[in-house]
């Protein structure tokens, strides 16, 4: 993506099913569980640059002893920093009795951060909030065992005002509006009303409290917890939980907007957001590897027992078709594939949009993240010429003599690496002339391979959010050097709606689709919609978000796409640009096509999985409409 934009975070979450001194015997380290834990999360690292933290639990540690471990970084590496504060705490016994680092029982008892549970996570703040308290792991504390908590996810709720409101009628006073907080709050107060009740049942039984302890932690019922906990939440989330006592859970929302996989076997269950992560870290084939269940949560017990249960009724799913397009770690085998077929998928508008001269056409791709999909494109073209070719062989076989076999064979795609990011380059100049000349170098470019006002480039980018980075360096860069056309390709559709599900994409603002369709309004005397559209969505807010609609679509209703293509065409094209600039975007009904199980494409349809996206999205044009550059939930 060549604007670039934060989004989403991950987690990693292991636990070890054998006493740690299996693990010292079997893999020659009783550290096993932190040095699969730290690769997967660097298999993750795409995922959140922000920040990152882990957490451990150590099972069965005797009262006064410490078993709850927690760690959050800010810096550059992250990951690097969490895991090398970590290996400070074994660097004296190595050097004073290296004997104690195979001693598995002396390690979990005296070093902090050896244990059976073990949970990671990545961040990325989409609204600007970077500190350490919004790093998670995040830990609720308590002294009884079973009513410690630690969380950690990849989320957003649309509902926090409504969700805060629940808490504040059960008595707690959150110390900040966050759906974090209200998250780990609303878990935690359920937790304690699960601990309470079994305590007061154990207690009419006769039972010690010590034995009540044990008893609770046994017979905690997790799904339960997590059915009175998310009864009311609205948004897309994977959510992985520890209790004290090592009871865990990861839970997916009811359409399934998050990702979350997991493997188990007799030794470990390992769950991450994405899939390659675990194939990698453990050396899984792909078969192995599962996909929790949208509405269901992956419950590990104390005891080991594992069992995916359902804490909410599934709905259709949706799972994010941004995961396919740009989120996700393109290693993936299935997203791949997709990415592939994206690319070759706009084969046909391409070709259209050259006239069919393969011949002066230039094939390239801006970002490297959209390197998989321009293989796509080239494929489709090479497709398209051996049909050419195999047509006029049959048609002409008679008739060609040996240099228009020779042209006609040669015939093949011109492929070449035309901008390179530079990145050493800082833009650190304030001032808004200097750092826009500053922006306009961050990519260079490869000399010589464009005949002057004869070739066409065709560059295909991922996705296009803001258009700014195009406008700025890329045409102009590429311009550079002569094209008599520039052809920029998405892969992805307009994206023309704001997300409320883990993406930076919250105001209406930001999107280039949005400008081009508000200026051809404008210019079109249908300024009256823009009125219109503003006064449905400012009363929707009134109604209960069950009763809302998506007024918003109503702007790009009297636009056929193409029209808003050659709008953004003509505000991406930096003036004095001499080369005609073309932009041509992937189809709703290509992408399906091509990601057939991951059908939630809100940002381009207007489409939203829970009721919470109507109003965010009405919220978000009377946002903009009133400017008000604040999120808009």
């Amino acid at each position: 993506m060549s604007d670039q934009i934060k989004h989403e975070c991950g987690i990693a979450f292991i636990r070890l099913l054998k006493p740690l001194s299996y693990y010292q015997e079997k893999y020659g380290t009783t550290l096993y569980g932190l040095n699969k834990l730290y690769l997967l999360m660097e298999k993750q690292h795409n995922r959140g640059q922000d920040g990152a933290g882990i957490a451990t639990i150590k099972l069965d540690m005797k009262p006064g002893n410490r078993y709850i471990s927690r760690y959050r970084s800010m810096a550059q590496n992250a990951v690097s920093d969490i895991f090398s504060y970590v290996q400070n705490k074994f660097v004296s016994i190595q050097e004073e009795t290296p004997e104690l680092m195979k001693d598995a029982e002396y390690l979990k008892q005296n070093v902090s951060f050896v244990g059976e549970v073990l949970m990671g996570h990545l961040r990325y703040g989409t609204h600007g909030k970077n500190s350490i308290e919004n790093c998670h792991p995040f830990l609720r504390q308590n002294n009884w065992m079973t009513r410690n908590l630690v969380i950690a996810g990849n989320f957003n709720m649309t509902n926090v005002d409504e969700l805060l409101e629940q808490l504040y009628e059960l008595g707690q006073h959150p110390k900040e509006k966050a759906d974090t907080v209200t998250v780990l709050e609303k878990i935690g107060h359920f937790l304690d009303d699960e601990n309470q009740e079994l305590f007061d049942e154990y207690k009419k039984e006769g039972l010690s409290n010590v034995e009540i302890t044990q008893k609770i932690s046994k017979n905690l019922n997790i799904a339960n917890i997590l059915r009175r906990s998310a009864k009311n939440w609205d948004g897309g989330y994977t959510i992985c939980g520890i209790v004290g006592n090592g009871d865990a859970f990861i839970l997916r929302d009811p359409a399934g907007v998050r990702p979350a996989f997991y493997y188990a076997d007799d030794e470990i269950v390992v769950a991450a957001s994405e899939r390659p992560a675990i194939q990698t870290a453990f050396n899984i084939p792909i078969k192995d590897v599962k996909e929790i269940e949208p509405g269901h949560a992956l419950i590990v017990k104390k005891d080991g027992t594992v069992s995916q249960e359902i804490y909410r009724d599934p709905v259709e799913k949706r799972a994010c078709s941004f995961e396919r397009i740009y989120f996700s770690r393109g290693s993936d085998a299935d997203i791949y594939k997709e990415r592939k077929k994206l690319g070759q998928l706009l084969c046909p508008q391409v070709l259209q949009a050259v006239n069919h001269d393969i011949k002066n056409t230039v094939f390239s791709f801006i970002p490297n993240t959209a390197e998989v999909s321009f293989y796509g494109m080239v494929e489709g073209v090479n497709e398209y010429i051996r049909n050419l070719q195999k047509e006029k062989l049959i048609k002409n076989k008679e008739n060609l003599n040996d240099e228009q076999l020779d042209e006609l064979l040669s015939l093949r795609p011109r492929v070449e690496k035309l901008a390179i990011k530079d990145v050493k380059l800082r833009t650190f100049i304030t001032q808004d002339a200097d750092r826009s000349e500053m922006v306009a170098h961050v990519y260079d470019t490869t000399y010589g391979i464009i005949e002057n006002h004869v070739d066409t480039l065709v560059a295909i980018d991922d996705s296009i959010v803001r258009g700014t980075t195009l406008k700025q360096s890329i045409i102009k860069i590429i311009d550079r050097l002569h094209p008599k056309k520039i052809i920029i390709v998405s892969s992805a559709p307009q994206i023309r709606y704001p997300d409320c599900y883990g993406i930076d994409m919250s105001r209406m603002g930001q999107f280039v689709a949005f400008d081009a369709a508000i200026q051809l309004l404008k210019e079109r005397g249908m300024e009256h919609i823009i009125e219109e559209v503003y006064q449905k969505c400012k009363a929707s807010l009134l109604l209960p978000k069950d009763q809302i609609v998506n007024h918003v679509k109503e702007i790009y209703k009297p636009f056929k796409q193409q029209e808003i293509s050659d709008k953004i065409a003509e505000i991406i094209t930096p003036e004095g640009t001499n080369a005609e600039v073309q932009l041509i975007y992937q189809t709703l009904d290509n992408l399906h096509l091509a990601t057939p199980h991951h059908t939630g494409d809100w940002y381009f349809s207007g489409n939203y999985p829970t009721a919470g996206g109507n109003k965010v999205v009405n919220k978000a044009f009377v946002n903009w409409k009133e400017g008000n550059n604040q999120r808009a939930y």
